[in-house]
């Protein structure tokens, strides 16, 4: 598990590089940002940066999906 941050203090340099490393292995892994924001005690913005910045592939959102496909009822 991430070490928690202080909410609202500033993460630069080598700490930051660490972290965001350790976020996108993890995120990578299958965790959600959703829940590495609650684990690291951060806001989900900012994980989103944070992942954003270290070239991790974000996932689009789950659920189901509106779309023209065959399970559409008949007109």
């Amino acid at each position: 598990m991430a070490e928690t941050l202080k909410k609202g203090s500033r993460v630069t340099g080598a700490a930051r590089a660490k972290l965001a490393a350790d976020l996108k292995k993890r995120y990578d892994s299958g965790a959600s940002i959703r829940a590495l924001a609650e684990e690291t005690g951060r806001s989900y913005g900012f994980v989103h940066r944070i992942l954003s910045e270290s070239g991790a592939t974000l996932r689009g959102r789950g659920g189901a999906t509106r779309g023209r496909g065959s399970s559409a009822p008949p007109a």
